[in-house]
């Protein structure tokens, strides 16, 4: 006998079969109720009023009774305050960015001191033995080897800490009220409330942030969100930002202020690309993605105790391997580009030097120069490598002796006094430091972004856009700010 389903047929049923009769099939249900023992539909009835009656006891307040404690709903009156819901929030996201840079400092030390100071002597010593000629060695071990060691060592320690921390603040039931609080923003700029929650995953990792936009049902909203994620600033630029803002913006200050002031620029810049993204997504929600906004039940789960060793598994495993592997993939041929382009020599001049004297007009048009837009046009597949790369680009084209280790190999230093030093040599001011910061706020996404924002959008079209779009604003933003600074310099 052939056995099949018809359309609306229970499972289990033979096709040649008759079907049974509407009063057969209550007979029996009939029968199993009374076999389960009482009145099933009775007992049913009497268990939601159950839950109906205690859900109530906790709500209500009757007159006479002294108002019940209720954590959650405690909670939720600071969280969700209007007076106080956004500095407690900034307190919670200042806190996490806080524990995600000092924490990750000693690991990413301990890393680049295994896989760059050892790992790097030890493949030379092989090489030697080995007898590879010296631009062979020179490629896969100064260039891509030490570009995917640079990315790791300075890539991982962070993802590793913050993508658990984020995890736990939602795993806590924090991370929905946070959506409660901007949704009203977002809706005003034609976005989703849940973009907050991907823009504060891409402040780890913007191709992270572009893979959190799937909780976004509407696709055009989720595009918006994927379109501005890359202005939230992801671990890689929180380093040049960093580095940057306590050698130029703090050393304004006298020593005991300059901590703050650097830290305070930093912030100041993060908040900048949050009010980028509202002005965006306002744009983009009434221009090329015109649309109504959607509305949504946001609910506010129960508060709970995180799942420690689940959420540190499911960070590392889904998140930050994935995102590292991607990154590492694109890091090879970025190091052996960095590697060629500063070793390839035309009349004994190196092929970085021409690239840097033929940026060098647009650079400093747009208060920059040429070694820093070399710098992030080599380093696209991370932005990791933008400071290696503009330290050693700067010795290759000042002939400053003393530091780095020749050409197309990239370091960095702990001296402060080198540093300055270096970007005085460089023709650096602090017009530079300040653009530089903005354009690594505002620039095109890193190819790993860009490779995971086509995967999501499966769209050429939308791709383009969302990397040419924050590199476009970011030569604008730059232009407008240097030709305002020399106007006022006079």
């Amino acid at each position: 006998m052939t056995v099949g389903f018809a359309p609306g047929m229970p499972l289990g049923h033979e096709k040649n079969e008759t079907p049974p009769s509407v009063d057969a099939i209550l007979a029996e249900a009939q029968r199993l109720r009374w076999e389960i023992g009482g009145d099933f539909h009775q007992s049913l009835m009497e268990a939601i009023y159950t839950d109906a009656s205690n859900i109530a006891d906790r709500a209500v307040t009757r007159p006479g009774e002294r108002p019940r404690f209720d954590l959650d709903r405690n909670i939720d009156r600071l969280v969700t305050s209007r007076v106080l819901g956004f500095p407690l929030m900034l307190a919670m996201l200042t806190a996490v960015f806080w524990i995600t840079i000092v924490g990750a400092n000693v690991p990413s030390q301990l890393l680049a001191d295994l896989l760059i100071g050892k790992g790097v002597p030890l493949l030379h010593s092989i090489a030697a033995a080995l007898h590879l000629p010296w631009w062979l060695s020179g490629l896969l071990i100064d260039g891509m080897y030490l570009a995917t060691a640079w990315v790791i060592s300075v890539m991982l320690p962070p993802m590793a800490i913050f993508f658990p921390l984020f995890t736990l603040l939602e795993d806590f039931g924090y991370l929905p009220r946070v959506a409660f609080n901007l949704d009203n923003f977002y809706k005003k700029a034609g976005a989703h409330g849940k973009q907050s929650l991907s823009m504060m995953m891409g402040f780890g990792c913007n191709a992270a942030g572009v893979v959190a936009t799937r909780i976004i049902d509407s696709p055009r909203e989720r595009l918006i969100a994927i379109i501005t994620n890359n202005f939230a600033l992801c671990n890689g630029r929180w380093p040049t930002q960093i580095l940057i803002a306590s050698l130029f913006i703090g050393g304004l200050a006298s020593a005991q202020w300059a901590g703050l002031i650097s830290a305070l620029s930093v912030v100041g810049i993060a908040l900048l690309g949050v009010l980028l993204s509202f002005l965006v997504s306002f744009s983009l929600s009434r221009t090329v993605l015109k649309g109504q906004v959607s509305t949504f039940s946001l609910e506010l789960p129960p508060y709970r105790p995180p799942r420690v060793l689940q959420t540190i598994y499911t960070s590392i495993i889904d998140r930050t391997l994935i995102v590292l592997w991607r990154a590492v993939t694109f890091a090879l041929p970025a190091g052996a580009v960095i590697w060629l382009i500063s070793n390839i020599q035309i009349d004994g001049v190196s092929l970085a030097v021409y690239l840097v004297n033929l940026l060098n007009p647009i650079g400093l048009l747009l208060g920059l120069n040429g070694v820093i837009l070399l710098a992030y046009v080599v380093a696209i597949p991370a932005n990791e490598l933008v400071i290696p790369t503009i330290l050693m680009l700067t010795v290759l084209t000042t002939g400053v002796t003393g530091l780095g280790a020749g050409a197309g190999v990239m370091f960095e230093t702990d001296s402060s006094a080198d540093l300055m030093s270096l970007f005085t040599a460089g023709g650096w001011t602090l017009l530079t430091a300040v653009n530089l910061m903005l354009f690594s706020l505002i620039h095109n996404p890193c190819s790993t972004t860009i490779y995971t924002i086509f995967k999501e959008t499966g769209s050429r079209k939308w791709t383009t856009v969302a990397a040419l779009t924050p590199l476009a604003m970011g030569f604008i933003v730059t232009f407008f700010v240097a030709q305002i600074w020399r106007l006022v310099a006079g």
